[in-house]
């Protein structure tokens, strides 16, 4: 008989709008210790949502508590919508940071999250991999959004451990038209980005396609805005700036991002939208 399973808190976090629903939510799982490797998997696999995390016990003295982060196609090693959702279900449910910011143990190592007012950012990760692109992988990249070679201004590995890579076009108008051909990405992990005119609210619309993890495009991400943060902060992009995403799919997600020195921080707002109990306690039934 399958050993009985206590309930868990339940948040679901709309993250980087301040308006309801416009942002990317995640599924966050309180008190999850008990759970299995296959049981997180599963109720990744059930919410559907580009991320679900499971709040642990640190197993690092330095960490407030530990991540683990799912998507429907497998675990990640670190996101950033659900590092900033994640504290903000954490602090809500009582969560004491035992320093002036929050400490997230995850996949990834140390991430710190800093408060200011209701806004919360994290501190890029480092990349894991960077630096050009070979032309072999740009072809197939090229392939994979429908676009000539030519079409690609500039391109990095950005990855901060979701694999991304990142893509440069000529203008925020060319990245919205993007009509990709998800059956050509392989392995791809695309972010693509282009510049809007100045003088708005954004100064770039971002892209994310990930169809291997089951989310063909995420609608607005952390860790993505992270990588281009560090590629292109300071340099082509100002040092601070909003990043616009979401709009392809309905969203109005808002992205801030600042760099200082060598370190990027990657804000945005964070709200609540559905509390409730998971519950995966089996029910025992005539024939068990």
């Amino acid at each position: 008989m399958p050993r009985p399973r206590a309930s868990h808190r339940f948040s679901q976090v709309d993250v980087f709008s301040t308006e309801p629903l416009l942002g990317n939510p995640v599924a966050v799982v309180h008190d999850a210790d008990d759970l299995t490797d296959e049981e997180m998997a599963a109720f990744a696999r059930w919410t559907n949502l580009s991320e679900t995390t499971f709040l642990l016990a640190p197993t690092d003295p330095a960490a407030d508590y530990r991540l683990r982060i799912f998507a429907p196609g497998g675990e990640l090693p670190f996101a950033g919508h659900p590092t900033l959702g994640s504290a903000h279900a954490w602090l809500e449910a009582g969560g004491a940071p035992a320093g002036d910011g929050v400490v997230q143990e995850c996949g990834a190592g140390l991430v710190a999250v800093a408060r200011a007012g209701d806004v919360l950012a994290f501190e890029a990760p480092p990349l894991v991999r960077s630096g050009p692109v070979d032309e072999s992988d740009l072809a197939l990249v090229a392939a994979a959004l429908r676009l000539g070679r030519a079409d690609l201004l500039d391109a990095a590995w950005i990855d901060n451990g979701p694999g991304w890579v990142g893509v440069l076009l000529r203008d925020a108008a060319a990245v919205l038209a993007l009509d990709p051909d998800f059956a050509a990405f392989g392995d791809l992990k695309i972010g693509v980005v282009g510049e809007h005119p100045a003088g708005g609210e954004a100064a770039i619309e971002v892209r994310a396609f990930c169809p291997q993890y089951g989310v063909p495009e995420d609608p607005v991400t952390g860790s993505l805005n992270a990588g281009i943060g560090q590629w292109l902060a300071g340099s082509r992009l100002p040092a601070s700036y909003v990043a616009a995403q979401g709009t392809a799919v309905g969203r109005r997600g808002r992205v801030h991002v600042a760099r200082t020195g060598g370190t990027v921080h990657v804000g945005g707002a964070t709200r609540t939208t559905i509390t409730g109990t998971l519950d995966l306690r089996h029910e025992v039934g005539a024939g068990d």
